[in-house]
């Protein structure tokens, strides 16, 4: 987390450091960052504000009084305990990730884990735990995974056992796609391995 403001109200949070349930850091630009807290004070800094409204990590907006800030996603209004300070962190971060898990781009289609759905213009398919699993591994890779590695990563089987769930579960992945989208091209495979 990056912190803005007065040199008092950066103190106040480190001093703090201990009883919170994040890592505040100070206002060090070039790092990259899940969130920012911000004193309103921050804003009257050219450089400051233009890296807080550009930033498209969770913003909360501390200050005296109770005037909402504009493009921030909470507003703490000093003073503040460290109880409420870490509930704002935490609501705002389950929020983040879970928008983050709704709309994972997958070649021309949309992942949404949370309701477990491969959507493609109004269509879509309802998706298994693992076929969840196994697209996120394709995804993450841009080389052909192996069988074994799929195997290993996915079902946590051993990487000499031999089975055919890996071949099994794309068939059947690859079967729902095709029936419902007709792409036939959406799984690959070579001698290398599976890809998308």
């Amino acid at each position: 987390m990056l912190i803005f403001g007065p040199r008092s109200f950066i103190n106040t949070i480190d001093e703090l450091k201990p009883f919170l349930k994040f890592i505040p850091f100070s206002n060090d630009f070039k790092k990259n960052c899940d969130l920012i807290l911000f004193h309103k004070e921050a804003l009257k800094h050219k450089e400051q504000k233009d890296f807080i409204s550009k930033c498209n990590s969770i913003k909360i907006c501390a200050s005296n009084e109770k005037e909402l800030v504009n493009d921030c996603d909470a507003h703490l209004e000093l003073p503040t305990s460290i109880k409420e300070l870490n509930i704002a962190v935490e609501k705002l971060a389950a929020k983040k990730k879970f928008t983050k898990n709704s709309s994972i781009e997958v070649k021309n289609y949309l992942l949404n884990k949370n309701e477990k759905k491969l959507t493609k213009e109004n269509k879509y398919i309802i998706l298994t735990e693992k076929e969840i699993q196994l697209l996120e591994l394709l995804l993450e890779n841009k080389d052909p995974i192996p069988k074994n590695n799929i195997l290993s990563s996915v079902w946590n089987y051993s990487a000499d056992a031999d089975t055919h769930t890996v071949e099994t579960h794309i068939y059947r992945l690859r079967k729902k796609i095709s029936d419902k989208f007709t792409d036939e091209k959406f799984i690959l495979n070579n001698k290398d391995g599976y890809y998308l």
